[in-house]
């Protein structure tokens, strides 16, 4: 599978500023999981609210896919503003296989790619993000509550919905205000992954993500190997998923 559109020159402006908690906060994690094949898109939206209170918007795209081998597919691009046309320039790519536990990771840009072998098994399901407070701790019982949204269909795929909601009391979080912290999912049993996921921090911002364009087809197998013309480099920043 590939994007609906071409690839054209990007803003030289990389938008680092935005790509911390958030980034770290919130991914579609794909699990190397066989005999359920897929690729698709995911679109990405955040906001950041920033220190005069004013909200910056921006957004990205990037590909995604599994084989029935269980190997997977990811990619890494940059933000850029959301009234941007542009498509986001490709950054980095990650290949897995769990059978061989070899994870690869490919810069677009240089033609390079290095290796590492995972240690341990490969994770079957998403991770579940929770947000602690500012002091580090978890957030007391009676102040975390879960809501089943139900069941319903993305994409041409059954979802279920969950949604967590953390109210932080005002002496807790420095506005003098209760804050109220709602993260959203949207997981698909046939697939093993999340398609939708939503969080939102009054004192950060938000992101949305969703995975479109969903293929159920077994995707082309070079969609999995390091391409033709790429020299492995000596060292590379490590990257995960």
């Amino acid at each position: 599978m590939r994007l609906l559109f071409p690839l054209p020159a990007i803003s030289s402006v990389i938008l680092l500023a935005v790509a911390g908690p958030l980034a770290s906060a919130q991914d579609i994690f794909v699990t190397p999981v066989p005999n359920a094949p897929f690729s698709g898109v995911v679109n990405v939206e955040r906001s950041h609210v920033q220190p005069d209170g004013s909200i910056s918007t921006f957004k990205t795209i990037r590909e995604i896919g599994r084989d029935s081998r269980g190997r997977i597919h990811n990619e890494s691009r940059v933000l850029v503003p959301a009234s941007d046309s542009k498509t986001p320039q490709l950054l980095r790519i990650h290949l897995y296989d769990p059978q061989a536990r070899l994870s690869a990771y490919l810069d677009p840009q240089k033609k390079t790619f290095w290796t590492e072998t995972v240690n341990h098994p490969p994770s079957t399901v998403p991770p579940t993000m929770r947000f602690a407070s500012p002091a580090g701790s978890g957030l007391p019982q009676n102040e975390f509550t879960k809501e089943d949204l139900g069941i319903h269909e993305m994409e041409g795929v059954q979802v279920r919905g969950l949604r967590e909601t953390q109210a932080i009391p005002a002496e807790n979080n420095g506005t003098g205000k209760e804050i109220v912290i709602t993260d959203e999912y949207w997981y698909s049993d046939d697939l093993r992954i999340n398609l939708m996921i939503r969080h939102n921090d009054p004192r950060k911002g938000s992101v949305t993500m969703t995975v479109g364009q969903v293929t159920l087809t077994e995707p082309d197998p070079g969609f999995f190997e390091i391409p033709e013309g790429y020299k492995l480099a000596s060292a590379g920043p490590g990257y995960h998923q």
